[in-house]
């Protein structure tokens, strides 16, 4: 099929027990069923909470064809997406989260860009951030074009990322076989994990091009998420974490493989 997509959709969730979990969901999907071509599968990589289990069960996919495995360990975004890529045999894979939204065009405008530029290896959408209430918080993953920050317009670079740090993994659409030979997200990086991996994949000469065109629609610290609860919750970090875990990002991208990292706050 010409107007086609080899590419796998990850969606990793852990529970259905969120905040307007069924309307969110329900947006998401319809971003899938809408796109202007069509891709191969959507992966569900999902826990075995039953109120989970029962909404995925009764709900209606459309003509979506949808792959649901069960995560049987403790819910950890980057070993679900790591699972679920594993499980994926298509060229592509892209990442997905349950209360986000794919516009309507960014398959069509990877499939052309993919085709147009043969030798890169991953794109980035221009994500439109939104806060809980669904106002306007900015933009992601423009940086590629700014001359201050990118070396190779639209390109994103290690030198890059270690002067400015904001850039996202969701909607991501990178090969497969990439994504994995470069040791795939590494569970033990905390909050900074796709920060990790974009100096991991740079460092390595993987070519990321930015799409200059809106292609995703973010929900900013849902409450709940792990972001969330990191700013708001009795997990609240303190600037020592937030430096530690930024500067084991910027250590531990040489290294393909995940290696035990942990925290531990200083004691007087």
């Amino acid at each position: 099929m010409e107007n086609f997509l080899d590419l796998s959709v990850i969606l990793p969730i852990k529970s259905a027990t969120a905040r307007d979990f069924d309307e969110l969901f329900e947006k998401s999907m319809e971003s899938l069923k809408t796109q202007k071509v069509p891709f191969k599968e959507l992966i569900i990589v999902h826990t075995d909470e039953n109120e989970l289990v029962s909404t995925l069960n009764s709900f209606d996919f459309g003509d979506l064809n949808v792959k649901k495995l069960v995560w049987k360990d403790e819910p950890n975004y980057c070993s679900q997406i790591n699972y679920g890529v594993e499980n994926s045999d298509s060229k592509w894979v892209s990442f997905f989260e349950f209360d986000d939204e794919y516009s309507n065009i960014w398959f069509k405008n990877v499939k052309l860009y993919s085709e147009s530029y043969p030798d890169v290896d991953a794109f980035l959408p221009i994500v439109v951030d939104i806060d809980s209430k669904g106002l306007f918080a900015g933009f992601t993953n423009e940086a590629t074009f700014a001359a201050n920050f990118s070396q190779e317009m639209g390109i994103l670079t290690n030198d890059t990322l270690h002067s400015y740090q904001n850039f996202q993994s969701s909607g991501m659409v990178i090969k497969k076989d990439v994504f994995e030979n470069n040791g795939k997200f590494k569970p033990s990086i905390k909050l900074t994990f796709v920060y990790e991996l974009m100096l991991r994949l740079t460092n390595n000469n993987v070519r990321i091009m930015t799409i200059p065109r809106i292609g995703y629609k973010h929900l900013n610290l849902r409450e709940g998420s792990i972001f969330w609860n990191y700013k708001n919750g009795s997990n609240l970090m303190t600037p020592e974490e937030i430096k530690f875990w930024i500067e084991s990002a910027k250590k531990e991208y040489f290294f393909t493989v995940d290696r035990d990292i942990k925290f531990e706050p200083e004691t007087v």
